[in-house]
């Protein structure tokens, strides 16, 4: 009878043991979770022409990348501009992108596909809108372009947008009051230099580096936007409420400015992916964007604006759950 009772005795310790273990156990899980394991697998990230600031920050973005998501492959894949980068991402046929805010608008307006599952990561530098022509050009202002060989940047541009409409604000028809040139940054520089075309508009973070290759070997001028046909373009309203008046300061293009500042538009840029992407690697992926931001800023000088104060702000689209975690794990 005693050794019946002790073996109960013993089996209810052991039982009670064992409780206490799975509740220490599920405590500690509580208290100290092991967290997420580090990104790994695949991504793309779509960029721009070869010789735009899209790509150059994307080059050398992707180094700081490999450091800090070592597990990560990182292809590159360069692009005609913000329309088609979007799509892109979109649609599944790239994970992350920058686009022009404009540009992000006009494609949640339109309903194309996967516009409902575009989310934001970081507000980054802003385009400025440059108008470019030879220094002896008699096109003084946008309204002088009539009759003349225009670049308006590739159909899947983000300058394509902000070129028609820019016409369009001054009086013009792009289609037919012009002869529209569908170039990128890439050719343009060159097509102006031998004469076969008479302007080009460009988008792009300050300086671009074909804009400066180009004023540094060829006579060019930048041709003021200024804030009346500003009005008349905000005044379209939808997307065009993205653009603001902004201006070129001096040195943008010492050869080109020759000591000016350039009244003209501005839009934002933001970092895109979507709500298929990971949070863990959205947020690892927005924190190496704000902590390379000095080192990729000395190589290209756009991506010194990138701001944490206003990086939060990826207006047309809501933050992605992982831009979510990395704004409020750096909240002072």
């Amino acid at each position: 009878m005693l050794q019946a009772l002790s073996r109960i005795g013993r089996r209810r310790t052991l039982q009670a043991c064992a409780a206490l273990v799975v509740v220490l156990g599920l405590l500690l899980w509580w208290l100290l979770p092991l967290g997420e394991p580090a990104p790994s697998g695949a991504l793309t990230f779509s960029t721009g022409v070869r010789s735009g600031v899209y790509q150059r920050y994307g080059e050398r973005l992707k180094g700081d990348l490999a450091r800090d998501l070592p597990q990560v492959s990182i292809r590159l894949q360069t692009s005609e501009g913000s329309q088609q980068n979007i799509t892109r991402v979109a649609t599944g046929k790239a994970d992350f992108t920058i686009a022009t805010a404009d540009a992000l608008a006009t494609y949640l307006r339109s309903g194309k596909p996967g516009a409902d599952r575009l989310r934001g990561c970081v507000r980054l530098y802003d385009d400025y809108i440059q108008l470019v022509v030879p220094r002896d050009s008699e096109v003084r202002k946008v309204s002088d372009l009539i009759g003349k060989r225009v670049g308006v940047g590739q159909p899947g541009s983000g300058v394509r947008l902000i070129a028609d409409r820019l016409m369009t604000a001054a009086g013009l028809d792009p289609t037919d009051d012009v002869t529209p040139v569908p170039n990128g940054i890439d050719t343009m520089p060159k097509e102006l230099e031998n004469g076969r075309i008479d302007a080009f508009f460009w988008s792009g973070g300050l300086p671009t580096s074909a804009v400066q290759e180009l004023s540094d070997r060829f006579a060019i001028r930048l041709v003021p936007l200024e804030a009346p046909l500003i009005k008349e373009l905000q005044a379209v309203g939808g997307a065009a409420r993205y653009y603001r008046s902004a201006v070129m300061p001096a040195d943008a293009y010492r050869n080109a400015q020759q000591g000016q500042a350039v009244p003209t538009v501005a839009v934002a840029n933001v970092l895109v992916t979507t709500d298929r992407t990971d949070p863990a690697m959205t947020e690892a992926f927005t924190r190496t964007v704000i902590d390379s931001r000095d080192r990729i800023g000395r190589e290209v000088h756009a991506a010194q604006l990138v701001d944490l104060r206003t990086a939060i702000y990826t207006d047309p689209l809501p933050l992605h759950e992982g831009a979510k975690r990395y704004y409020r794990s750096v909240k002072p």
